[in-house]
This record gives structure tokens, C-alpha cells and sequence, in this order.
């Protein structure tokens, strides 16, 4: 990527530049994409990504925007690096819902939430790199899918509780290792990379081509993003230097544990075959003093349990 072409990457953007109006064309972008529809952002909401410290652990986005159908959506976008993050994911919704809930209000004032994390970091195992949630009620025997009486607009109808509980998308950057073709895939490429296609027409990306080039930053930001990008490189070498120390100490302590474990399973073999051994030693001469005594092989064989030929031998 050339000095003029290079784009600010997102996770700096939603940061400092995305709660700009001016700039919400992107955001709406990477949600219409994720969810399917076209929506628009009425406002962003005061979230956790009011602070300043390079080394923020928070990184939230809170969009209150109207779908296709004309009805109040609740976007959370995480950037988030912690080691509870299903309690942070669950915990950030949940505030979500009751903030934007005055006391007194019916419940059907309870706005949907989608919550879009975007990670770049190792969460866990999976092989995809979005992963997508909501909740449904099956039946225990039937398995059919429960749906809910509600009022809407004075009349009664079928809502299925996906329609009104939070949907969750999880978007796993680093994972993403291929060609970017569809909308999707371009901007899983530049959540990663900060790359974006020439010719590109994929809702957001376009927005971001103009707003978001790095040589239209100021000197201050330009050197601010700068510092953030050897931040996010020195924490990824310590990340991958703490792996590779793990699986050297894993192996040395694996090398260990199998020479003990082998010396004890050692130990126990000789023993069996210390006890099998004594067994037919005993047995041989038992065998031997017998036959001295001049008792028939057949009656030697049925006392130690030798076979006539073995008793023979002796």
C-alpha cells in the first residue's frame, strides 16, 4: 500500500474520527453489511470510548440508528483485549438495554441490541472469523420454535424472541486469511489490514476511502496513530514471544513428566514381569525335585502346571 493510498485502521477510527457525523457513512456501512439491511445512525451515544490512554482496555462504540423498517436499533461495537470477555460481552448489552430505558416505561419501550465485537485478539478455538448468535426457544420434545403473544400498535400478533432479544456478531480479525470477494470479505480485509479495493463499491468502505486516509490526519494525529500502530506491533511481538516461550516450556516440562511417568511405568513392568519370571522359575523346580522323586510326568504336569515336554527337559 502506498503512502497515498494508506487508510487509517478501524480500530483507530472508531476511536477518533468515526463519532464525527461526517463520518458515520462508515459505521453504517460495517453494520449494514454485518446485519443485512440498510440502516442509519441517528446518534452516537457516550460509551467507554470517551478515554484517551493509549492503553485503554475499553474500547465501545454505542450507535442508536433505525433499520429498513423504520424502528430504533441499539448497535454496541466492542474493540476489546480481556480475559473475561463473554462476561464483558453479556455485561455490555445489558447496560445498553437499561440505559436507553427511562424509569416508568412499559417494557415494550425495550429496544433490540446488536452487539458487533470486533476482536484482535486470540479468543479461543473456531475455524470461522465471524461467528453469529441470538436466541431461540426450541421444545424439549417437539423442537419447534416457541413464539410470544405481543401488542403491537393495539393488536395482538406472533413475535419469535429472536425479534426482540440482542443478536451478537464476533468478528475474530485475525483469523481472516483469504482473498477478499464479497462485500463481507472486503471489510474483514481492512479491519485487518487497512486495506481497501481501488474499485471498491461495498457500503462503508467507499465513505472511508475519502474520510479516512492517513495523509488528511493532522501532524498531531498523524503522530498519535503512529505511536498506536508500534503500540499494537510491540504488544503483538510480546503476545507471539509468550506463545513460543509457552510451547518450548510446554514441550521441556512434557519431555520431563514422560521420562517420570516412564521410569514409574518401568518400575511397574519389572515388577509383572519380576513376579511372572519368580513364578516359573519356582515352578521349573518344583518341576525338577518331582521328577528326582521319581513321580510320573503326568502327575509333575497336573501339580505345576508344565507340559510334559517342558518337565522332560529338565
Amino acid at each position: 500500500m502506498d503512502e497515498l493510498n494508506k487508510y487509517v485502521r478501524f480500530d483507530w477510527a472508531a476511536k477518533r474520527m468515526l463519532r464525527d457525523k461526517a463520518n458515520f457513512g462508515v459505521l453504517e456501512g460495517l453494520v449494514t453489511v454485518l446485519i443485512g439491511e440498510p440502516i442509519k445512525i441517528m446518534e452516537i451515544l457516550e460509551s467507554e470510548s470517551n478515554q484517551e490512554s493509549e492503553f485503554d482496555k475499553f474500547n465501545r462504540v454505542d450507535i442508536k440508528a433505525r433499520n429498513s423498517k423504520d424502528e430504533i436499533i441499539l448497535v454496541e461495537i466492542q474493540q476489546t483485549r480481556e480475559l473475561y470477555f463473554l462476561q464483558r460481552l453479556l455485561y455490555g448489552v445489558a447496560k445498553t438495554i437499561t440505559e436507553h430505558i427511562s424509569r416508568g416505561n412499559v417494557y415494550d419501550q425495550v429496544k433490540k441490541v446488536y452487539s458487533i465485537s470486533i476482536l484482535y485478539f486470540d479468543l479461543g478455538r473456531g475455524a470461522d472469523y465471524l461467528y453469529h448468535g441470538q436466541t431461540t426457544f426450541e421444545g424439549v420434545h417437539t423442537h419447534d420454535t416457541l413464539q410470544i403473544n405481543t401488542r403491537e400498535r393495539d393488536a395482538i400478533r406472533m413475535k419469535a424472541p429472536e425479534e426482540i432479544f440482542p443478536e451478537y456478531y464476533i468478528i475474530r480479525v485475525n483469523e481472516f486469511n483469504q482473498v477478499a470477494r464479497t462485500p463481507l470479505e472486503e471489510w474483514i480485509d481492512y479491519l485487518k489490514s487497512g486495506r481497501i479495493k481501488d474499485d471498491t463499491t461495498t457500503p462503508g468502505l467507499t465513505e472511508a476511502k475519502e474520510r479516512l486516509l492517513y495523509l488528511q490526519m493532522s501532524d498531531k494525529d498523524r503522530a498519535a496513530y503512529d505511536r498506536h500502530i508500534d503500540n499494537i506491533m510491540v504488544q503483538n511481538d510480546v503476545l507471539g514471544t509468550s506463545k513460543l516461550e509457552g510451547l518450548i516450556q510446554g514441550r521441556e516440562e512434557g519431555l520431563v513428566q514422560g521420562r517420570e511417568e516412564g521410569l514409574v511405568q518401568g518400575r511397574e513392568e519389572g515388577l509383572v514381569q519380576g513376579r511372572e519370571e519368580g513364578r516359573s522359575e519356582g515352578k521349573t523346580e518344583v518341576a525338577r525335585n518331582l521328577k528326582q522323586m521319581g513321580l510320573s510326568l503326568s502327575a509333575i504336569a497336573s501339580a505345576t502346571g508344565l507340559t510334559e515336554a517342558e518337565i522332560n527337559s529338565l
